[in-house]
């Protein structure tokens, strides 16, 4: 949902292979604030089936979703998780049980994907600043790898995450504002920007340092549509 830049969510409604796929908002990592989720509609209610679950408000999560939030989104196309607080997300959904939920709807071929917390939250571990100091934070863990968001927009953070590798965060992988990393399974598949300078790093130990290898990012708005037929 980046203002005025749809090309990542596009993207990610490709993966679907659906026509008008099922898609499904977590805002938990806000809160549930309304103003995330109205632009979550504004963004998808149009070319999708789109829905939302709310665990701080559940009597808005709407008939389709009230009463089975498991049988819900283990039916969607595509989870979409909002960015914010990591911590609290991960602590709510681990008390309602929706970790083993997404696990399930992960293992089904749902794709899943989002921003910010909704990226550090499907890896073992994520260095996260919300509200305070850097701090490790164990994730869902579908990826076996560590996660740093906003990388070199907030320089802080990218020293920060050579520190935590450092003193024994599991390797991982660092990306820009802009930048997403594309998994199929536990294998990075590509990276693609929605900004043409966005730029994606593996970030690992290497004799007594930590090095990072610059990963080769498609910046999606120099796609082209394919040529008519003759």
């Amino acid at each position: 949902m980046e203002a005025g830049n749809p090309l990542l969510d596009d993207y990610v409604l490709g993966l679907t292979g659906a026509d008008r796929p099922r898609v499904c908002f977590l805002p938990t990592a806000s809160g549930d604030a309304d103003h995330y989720v109205v632009r979550f509609y504004r963004h998808f209610a149009g070319a999708c089936e789109a829905s939302h679950v709310s665990l701080f408000r559940r009597d808005r999560c709407g008939q389709a979703v009230e009463g089975d939030i498991a049988g819900h989104l283990l039916a969607q196309d595509l989870i979409y998780v909002g960015g914010g607080d990591v911590v609290s997300m991960l602590g709510a959904w681990r008390a309602h049980g929706l970790d083993a939920v997404l696990r399930r709807a992960w293992r089904r071929g749902v794709v899943m994907c989002g921003p910010s917390a909704g990226s550090l939250c499907w890896f073992a571990e994520s260095l996260t600043a919300f509200h305070g100091a850097p701090r490790r934070v164990r994730g869902l863990g579908m990826l076996p790898f560590s996660n740093c968001v906003h990388y070199t927009n907030e320089p802080e953070r990218r020293d920060e995450y050579h520190r935590f590798v450092g003193d024994g965060m599991r390797p991982g992988y660092a990306a820009d504002d802009g930048a997403a990393l594309h998994f199929r399974g536990e294998e990075l598949h590509r990276v693609v920007g929605s900004r043409p300078h966005a730029k994606a790093y593996r970030v690992g130990p290497v004799a007594d340092e930590v090095a990072e290898t610059p990963l080769a990012v498609e910046y999606l708005g120099r796609r082209v549509a394919e040529p008519a037929a003759a």
